[in-house]
């Protein structure tokens, strides 16, 4: 079962799973995505995956499609996720986020579902003292209640596996996901002004915005720019398939364990309109700004344990995930 399986990381791990030989079913209430991607998975696989259309918060709605379905497992995507929206409403994603989860752990052992792989996040680091980041380092206060969601749903699953709840679980802690399927026909539908750094520039270079602004340029970096670790959406569906693998290799009736999935390598925001302009030839106008509130100087993983435990690393590059993300911008 893939919860928010038509979003942008949802949609392109259901395809990462068929090529495994899992059989993902769609659960989605399309409140952030698009029906339009589920005839693009179509188109991909030759097939229409199974969807239901229904809120990961409604209990009933899910003991439901757990008794249709009977899933051996979940990967857990859906969430409300835009860090400015949840400084405004802090109750909402709150709601959303930790009450779906708390909906599933509690449905999971009375269907007898034992894998859940849990969607989070690098913002738990805050802004590391020493980088890169190991799954060891010490989490941060949040900055945003988007944030705390996310290190609250580590806490919840890490208790219930404290407590002897029959359940196996893996929390990936995303580094910056970017990149489209290699085929342009499924990508990143990002609603009204975008708040991550490449769909803006992919609208800016389509003419759709003027500009692009870079907020802050006198960081302690190499060219003084804010640096990210990006991976490629395609390379972090794929871990989602090594989690759940591993999860079906563990005898134990508990056991939960976090991983980071990034590239290991960081990218300033330079180095990103770099190698966009040159896997383009494009010539992106942008203008610097000053800092964001709340914005981290740099960021990036160490992606040892993921590589050894779940027996995975990142295949496709930086200029690579820009230009899957470029042809799939141009179809829209």
């Amino acid at each position: 079962m893939v919860t928010g399986g038509a979003g942008f990381i949802g949609s392109h791990t259901a395809v990462s799973l068929v090529a495994a030989g899992f059989e993902p079913i769609i659960v989605d209430n399309f409140s952030n995505s698009e029906h339009k991607i589920l005839n693009g998975l179509e188109e991909i696989l030759g097939r229409r995956l199974t969807c239901h259309e229904a809120d990961c918060n409604d209990a009933d709605a899910m003991a439901q499609i757990f008794a249709a379905e009977k899933p051996a497992g979940i990967i857990h995507f859906a969430a409300s996720k835009a860090v400015g929206e949840s400084v405004q409403k802090p109750l909402l994603y709150y709601r959303n986020n930790l009450n779906s989860l708390m909906v599933f752990l509690e449905l999971m052992p009375r269907h007898n579902v034992r894998s859940l792989v849990l969607s989070t996040t690098c913002t738990v680091y805050g802004q590391p003292e020493h980088l890169p980041v190991t799954e060891a380092t010490p989490r941060l206060p949040a900055s945003s209640p988007y944030g705390n969601t996310k290190a609250m749903g580590e806490d919840i699953i890490r208790d219930c596996v404290a407590s002897q709840m029959p359940i196996k679980a893996i929390s990936l802690r995303y580094f910056n996901p970017i990149g489209a399927h290699s085929s342009a026909i499924i990508g990143e539908l990002p609603r009204g002004v975008p708040a991550n750094l490449v769909p803006y520039l992919l609208q800016v270079a389509a003419g759709k915005r003027e500009s692009l602004t870079i907020h802050g340029n006198d960081y302690n970096t190499p060219d003084g720019t804010a640096i990210r670790d990006y991976i490629h959406v395609i390379d972090l569906a794929e871990a989602h398939v090594s989690a759940l693998q591993l999860l079906g290799s563990k005898n134990a009736d508990s056991f939960y364990d976090i991983f980071n999935i990034g590239t290991g390598t960081g990218a300033s925001v330079l180095d990103l309109i770099n190698t966009f302009e040159q896997v383009t030839g494009i010539t992106l106008p942008y203008m610097l700004g000053p800092r964001r509130p709340g914005d981290i100087e740099q960021i990036y993983a160490d992606v040892t344990k993921a590589t050894e435990g779940l027996n995975w690393k990142t295949k496709r590059s930086l200029a690579e995930a820009l230009d899957d993300a470029w042809r799939w911008q141009q179809t829209l």
